[in-house]
Order: structure tokens, then C-alpha cells, then sequence
């Protein structure tokens, strides 16, 4: 089981058929198709349920899929990672963030080594905690922005000095949208839709397990639109959304505040690109500037 046939293996899943793969991948079509049953001995299990059309995965052909995906990503990481080495400095920064105006510090540095290394390009994937501690150690991602404790053991960190408040997100004509603010005991009763990313400081909260979960979510624009089409109430970081000019939308603040830290972690012990080296350096020159 190369990497050839793995990209050939996603070639098929991408095309639907092996026809359209081979025509795609420039190869004869019974060579392809001996090479996907020669994948599936080598497996001892069936990967396609093939169709009058177009073929559709079995369990098995999923998780090769998942994985599949993992070390062809992997493998263009390597290569580009020796190719900095040999050449200028170059590549790819991977970032994983829970949504949060933490995430200026980030961009921040970003744009600043843009300016000076304008051939490094810079890669964020959204998710909750959860997400992004699986995609940080499966070697997916060089960094994760994250709202919950750190194992110190395990990484490094960085706390970001920005502090997200949460809120209450609603209509703008919702009768509830006259309250100035809200307390836990205000949303008794209200059908609510919570950010997974915050999920692990409200869990932690008593007064969380008497709420109404209606709904999750890790991509705030979604919540939004749950909202306007009057699914529930969000609770989410109150600054992400513009609610201004003519928003149907308002937000309103959770009391007593519960500020929320970010942590950019990173695996320890890891040789990193210089690409990757270069931002977390001008990350933390920034928080000592900030700090003097």
C-alpha cells in the first residue's frame, strides 16, 4: 500500500467511477481497476459497492478514504518542508482556531512575515477543541488556537492576552432582545444553540445542566443562520458577528462575565520548518512588546 495508490484510491472515490478515474489519472482502465482489487486483498476487505452508475464506499472504503486523505497530506508537507530546506524560505504555516478575536494576535503576525517573506503562504482550519487536538496530532496542523487547559506535558503554549466574553445572540425583533444583558437563569427554558469550542468552560458551570441544548455548532456563520431562521438563542463569543446597520441580529452579554483565554499550542519536541519557526518567534515578540 504506496502513496500512488492511495492518490489512485482517491481518484476513484473523487471521480465515482474507474473509468473516469483512469481517464483523469491518464492510466488504462484495467490497470486501475486491478490495482483497487489488489488494494482490497491486500485489506481483506471490501472497499466499493459497485453500482449500475457510480460506485459508493462501504464502511471500510470511509475509513481508507480518512486516512488515505491524512498521509497524502502528509507526504506534500514532507516535500514541501525539504524543498525550504533547499531552497529560500518558503511553505506552508498550518493553523487550527476556534473562532475568537484571539485570532488577531495570529493574523497580525501572519501579515508581518507576509510582508517579509512573501513566498510563505498561511493555511487555517476552523474547528472546536476537539477537532483540532485530533488534526494537531495526527500531524495535520503545526499550531491550535484552544479555550480549554493545556497538558504541559504533552505541549508547548502560548496565552494570548485577548479575552473573549460570551453573549447571547438573537433577533433584533425577539421581545428578549430589550434585556440589556443575561444571566443563566434567563435562559431557562429558551431553546439554546452552543459553540462546541465553548462547551468545555460552560460544562463545567452548574447552572449548564438545567439549559435547553437545542443545537451545536463550531462555525459561528452557522449559528447565525440558526438564529435568524429562529431555531434558538446562540451563546457564543460576542464580537464575532457584525450586528450593526441592518443585521437582524443582536447580541446581548452573558453576566456575571466569563472571560474565555486562548492557548496556541504546539507539540513539543518538534522540528519544525523554518517557515513554522519563523511565526511562532514573531508571535512571541509580539506578546513581549505587548506586555512591556
Amino acid at each position: 500500500m504506496d502513496i500512488r495508490t492511495m492518490q489512485y484510491y482517491l481518484a476513484v472515490v473523487r471521480e465515482g467511477t474507474i473509468s473516469a478515474a483512469a481517464e483523469t489519472l491518464h492510466v488504462a482502465q484495467p490497470s486501475l481497476s486491478r490495482q483497487m482489487k489488489e488494494l482490497e486483498e491486500e485489506l481483506g476487505a471490501a472497499l466499493f459497492v459497485r453500482g449500475n452508475r457510480r460506485i459508493t464506499l462501504t464502511d471500510e472504503g470511509m475509513v481508507l478514504r480518512r486516512r488515505a486523505e491524512e498521509m497524502v497530506r502528509l507526504i506534500q508537507r514532507t516535500e514541501e518542508e525539504i524543498s525550504q530546506i533547499k531552497n529560500h524560505i518558503t511553505g506552508t504555516v498550518r493553523i487550527g482556531a476556534g473562532e475568537s478575536c484571539s485570532f488577531h494576535y495570529l493574523a497580525r503576525a501572519a501579515s508581518e512575515l507576509s510582508s517579509e517573506y512573501p513566498d510563505i503562504r498561511f493555511h487555517v482550519t476552523s474547528g472546536d477543541t476537539q477537532d483540532l487536538m485530533d488534526e494537531l496530532d495526527n500531524g495535520l496542523i503545526d499550531f491550535a488556537l484552544i479555550f480549554s487547559d493545556v497538558d504541559h506535558s504533552i505541549f508547548q503554549s502560548l496565552e494570548l492576552p485577548v479575552r473573549d466574553r460570551f453573549g447571547v445572540m438573537m433577533r433584533k425583533d425577539d421581545p428578549l432582545s430589550q434585556k440589556t444583558e443575561f444571566r443563566f437563569s434567563d435562559l431557562r427554558g429558551l431553546p439554546l444553540i452552543v459553540s462546541r469550542a465553548a462547551a468545555p468552560v460552560l460544562t463545567g458551570l452548574p447552572e449548564y445542566t438545567s439549559l435547553r441544548v437545542v443545537a451545536t455548532y463550531n462555525l459561528i456563520y452557522n449559528a447565525s443562520l440558526m438564529v435568524e431562521d429562529r431555531l434558538g438563542y446562540a451563546l457564543c463569543f460576542d464580537a464575532l458577528i457584525n450586528t450593526s446597520g441592518d443585521s437582524s441580529l443582536c447580541v446581548r452579554p452573558l453576566v456575571p462575565p466569563m472571560p474565555a483565554k486562548g492557548n496556541l499550542i504546539w507539540k513539543k519536541y518538534q522540528v519544525f520548518s523554518p517557515a513554522v519557526q519563523l511565526f511562532i518567534e514573531r508571535v512571541q515578540n509580539m506578546l513581549e512588546a505587548d506586555s512591556q
